[in-house]
């Protein structure tokens, strides 16, 4: 990974503290006036590790392969729909995979083969959105439209109505035509 431009900030007033923020492409880097070069170079690099952790936190789709996909889908599937299956079991995709970004959806599901896609526009949501479309994708295993036995399994993630408030925020922000999908199809 390419190592960020960084701007290293001293002050005077700051006694003790060390903070790091992303602004633009650059990282800027505030320390207390007092700190050696040596201490410098220790809490640049510091700073650098924890904003990258806590980015990977917030977008986890950024860095994702499909594998993490899958893996991801996988746990949701446990903690949020594993049970509802007539067998005690909930249907796992064959395949979950990002794809080019899509005109008018996050993410599509074909449940006669499994088959799960989502919009590369995803890989900058925080992780909770990602979640909530990924659940909405794996409920098309067991409901194919959208009607309340769909909306149950859904709901089942507790983030879903807040996500999809995001979703729709972002799309009208974007100007995309990604929208909320009628309830017949």
């Amino acid at each position: 990974m390419e190592q960020p431009r960084v701007e290293v900030r001293r002050s005077a007033r700051r006694r003790r503290t060390v903070d790091a923020r992303r602004e633009g492409d650059t990282v800027v880097v505030s320390i207390p006036a007092s700190m050696s070069r040596a201490q410098e170079r220790h809490w640049v690099e510091e700073m650098l590790r924890r904003l990258e952790r806590s980015e990977a936190r917030r977008r986890p789709g950024r860095a994702a392969g499909d594998d993490d996909l899958v893996a991801r889908a996988d746990r949701l599937a446990a903690a949020h729909l594993d049970a509802v299956g007539p067998d005690g079991r909930w249907p796992r995709p064959a395949l979950v995979r990002w794809t080019k970004p899509m005109r008018t959806r996050w993410a599509s599901c074909t449940p006669a083969d499994g088959t799960i896609r989502v919009s590369e526009r995803l890989r900058e949501v925080p992780g909770w959105v990602l979640d909530h479309v990924l659940v909405h994708e794996l409920a098309h295993l067991r409901e194919g439209g959208h009607g309340p036995a769909f909306r149950a399994l859904e709901q089942r993630y507790p983030r879903s109505e807040r996500a999809i408030g995001y979703l729709e925020g972002l799309s009208a922000g974007a100007g995309l035509e990604i929208g909320s999908e009628p309830d017949d199809d």
